[in-house]
């Protein structure tokens, strides 16, 4: 198998905190992800204002990197962020 087809079906884990206001979607996010392996995947949804400042400060402190960042429906943001 090449690296492209490792990367085709790499699973991709889900923390969903939509609804959640801080500090709780960075909370859950950080609970959900702590015993998953580096280079992890990870699809991260929240609606919470202040969510992109604190995940991009998380990410600073952990090394994670968010890869991209799209709009959802009714103001929800989908963030892939691939573990350190």
């Amino acid at each position: 198998m090449t690296d492209h087809q490792s990367e085709a079906h790499e699973e991709v884990h889900l923390v969903d905190a939509v609804g959640l206001v801080c500090p709780l979607p960075i909370l859950r996010f950080k609970k959900r992800t702590q015993h998953l392996p580096s280079g992890t995947q990870v699809d991260f949804l929240a609606d919470d204002p202040s969510g992109r400042r604190d995940l991009q400060v998380l990410c600073e402190l952990t090394g994670h990197r968010i890869e991209w960042v799209r709009e959802e429906d009714a103001g929800v943001l989908r963030y892939r962020i691939r573990l350190a």
